[in-house]
């Protein structure tokens, strides 16, 4: 085994490159086979002659269904390794936007859409467990949050390249044209991607921590029965890592959302609120790349610590939206402050402490389980705040889903306290076995 304090040599470095590029490209091309419907709701609806709340069930499928694929997606991955997930999930990912390209029925769309979310379900997983032992501990923070920015680039080539392909030439062509695009990165993850060193022949990267250090004892096995997944998922502190994240993806989702909407009923034209709505997103880059150097540099591994002060730092945000919520451009900046304060714990509970909290052997099935748990936010705030909105006063809609998501960043800050208390019990356990180890 390589010791993390011996210089990695010239083809490790270079294969190193290749699984951050190639699992980049990866996560943005499941965006580009994922955000395209987004964009092409209003020409579907005309399109299949539906109203815009039928469409809005299809995308309801979806988010069901991806939930539900990060377990499988977990389970998979850890059986079979990252790769089988990253070019399984994204080639029935391609099948099922080409086959949206050619749709002429409403229910097709919902059913495949269906597919789509579970087979999507494997993006984030199976990119986290294919850079976990690439990644040495000191520096897995700082590499992990500019890396975690994949999904922005896949977000911009579906707003630029599909809304393109949209306006000009119509919504067939929009999934069509990210489809192809999608395809030449699925043969630049069949080439470079792979799961460990060991697989094209050099040492090892990192150096596997021994079970009885990790907060989380699991098996570091290469493969794991059935039994050893159950319970692996249903430890404490996996499961309050997601219900963490639950919070997280709550806010997170329904900011992008519904933030033009709020901005555009504050008093702002449409064209502003969009605008002045990404503030929040641009912002929440920033915060991820911050939180994964921070992580490195002043917190040495802590991300339970890290995430509990960037949630006081969300509820301070929050506070400071519910203050000023009447001025939509006093408003638009304070919610950029609470971007920056989401992103960090968004990208850490699921990347960096997903390899971290049980070795980076299972990163790939905590993530997948962290996300899972946390998908069911992003359904459940649609809901909510769309019920909340139903008011007719529109400054008491906006004023109720505001303080509905302090609420929720106040219930986040109290499950870190959780999560803290069992990272440093499990810590105090380890430390008193090595005592009664090493007694004489």
């Amino acid at each position: 085994m390589q010791a993390e304090t011996e210089p990695l040599s010239r083809e490790q470095i270079s294969w190193r490159w290749r699984i951050l590029i190639s699992t980049y490209l990866a996560y943005a091309g499941f965006y580009l086979t994922r955000k395209v419907f987004t964009i092409c709701k209003a020409p579907l609806a005309r399109e299949f002659k539906v109203d815009l709340g039928q469409i809005a069930h299809i995308w309801t499928a979806y988010l069901i269904a991806y939930m539900v694929g990060q377990f499988l997606s977990s389970m998979i991955g850890r059986k079979w390794g990252p790769r089988v997930l990253l070019l399984g999930g994204l080639a029935i990912s391609i099948v099922m936007n080409f086959i949206f390209g050619t749709a002429n029925s409403y229910w097709t769309f919902l059913v495949f859409m269906f597919v789509n979310g579970l087979a999507q379900a494997a993006g984030w997983p199976g990119c986290v467990g294919g850079i976990s032992e690439w990644l040495r501990k000191k520096e897995r923070g700082s590499i992990m949050g500019v890396w975690s920015t994949s999904y922005l680039v896949g977000n911009m080539l579906v707003k630029s390249i599909g809304g393109f392909l949209l306006a000009t030439h119509g919504w067939r062509h929009a999934f069509f044209g990210c489809t192809i695009i999608t395809v030449a990165i699925w043969w630049a993850i069949y080439f470079w991607q792979r799961n460990k060193p060991q697989d094209v022949g050099l040492a090892p990267i990192v150096e596997l921590e021994a079970e009885d250090t990790r907060t989380v004892r699991a098996s570091t096995a290469e493969h794991i029965t059935m039994r050893d997944y159950v319970q692996l998922a249903l430890n404490p502190v996996v499961i309050v890592m997601g219900i963490s994240y639950f919070s997280v993806k709550f806010l997170r989702y329904a900011l992008d959302s519904w933030l033009p909407t709020f901005l555009n009923l504050q008093g702002m034209d449409v064209g502003r609120a969009s605008y002045y709505s990404g503030i929040f997103d641009f912002a929440g880059v920033a915060g991820a790349i911050v939180a994964g150097w921070a992580l490195d540099r002043w917190f040495r591994g802590q991300w339970q610590i890290l995430c509990f002060v960037m949630g006081i730092g969300m509820v301070l945000g929050y506070v400071l939206v519910v203050m000023f919520g009447a001025n939509p451009y006093a408003l638009a900046i304070c919610f950029g402050a609470v971007g920056f304060m989401i992103y960090g714990p968004d990208t850490i509970l699921s990347g960096a402490a997903s390899v971290q909290v049980a070795g980076e052997r299972n990163g790939v099935a905590v993530a997948g389980i962290v996300n899972g748990v946390g998908s069911l936010g992003p359904v459940v705030q649609e809901e909510a705040i769309g019920w909340i909105m139903g008011n007719k006063d529109a400054s008491i809609a906006i004023r109720n889903a505001n303080r509905l998501t302090l609420t929720m960043s106040i219930a986040f800050l109290l499950t870190m306290i959780v999560v803290i208390w069992y990272v440093h019990a499990a810590h105090k356990k380890n430390l008193d076995a090595a005592e009664r180890t090493n007694k004489p």
